[in-house]
């Protein structure tokens, strides 16, 4: 993990994110932010129909690390690129809290949980546990579609 001595930043519980949230979490202005979305690939917000930026919680967290290794670590944007490569390609864990009760998610993926459930259950049998991330996961996508589709598709049914 490579967050050891600083407290986590607690990221709320939403599926998006506009610039300014983005910006006042990383404590970063928003043309910073920009800046970075146009040297680190893995950060790449998706844009509305309105097009205006739209971070996800992965991204949020990609934001943080980027600053952490900037900012506190001294890294050039070289060094910065090649460390973020490599921490997300042996798995992507980052230590950020996503909730009000302080509870780590211990995964950069929204869904870490539900991936965790399902993997640990190799077996084929369900735990309550399985169902309930099954049913966030769930839920997360329906939200997802519902946002994707917006106003118009109210229009055509």
């Amino acid at each position: 993990m490579w967050n050891m001595a600083r407290p986590a930043v607690i990221i709320p519980e939403k599926l998006f994110f506009k610039i300014g949230e983005v910006c006042e979490l990383a404590g970063v202005q928003a043309h910073v932010l920009r800046y970075w979305e146009s040297e680190f690939p893995m950060l790449a917000p998706q844009k509305n129909r309105a097009g205006q930026r739209v971070y996800r919680k992965r991204d949020v967290e990609i934001a943080l690390r980027v600053k952490e290794l900037l900012y506190e670590d001294q890294y050039t944007i070289a060094g910065a690129k090649k460390r973020l490569a490599n921490d997300l390609r042996a798995g992507g864990k980052f230590k950020v809290s996503s909730d009000e009760n302080g509870e780590d998610s211990g995964n950069a993926s929204s869904g870490g949980r539900a991936e965790r459930s399902l993997s640990s259950s190799s077996s084929g049998t369900k735990t309550a546990e399985d169902r309930k991330a099954l049913r966030q996961l769930s839920t997360e996508l329906r939200d997802l579609l519902a946002l994707l589709e917006g106003p118009k598709s109210s229009k055509k049914k």
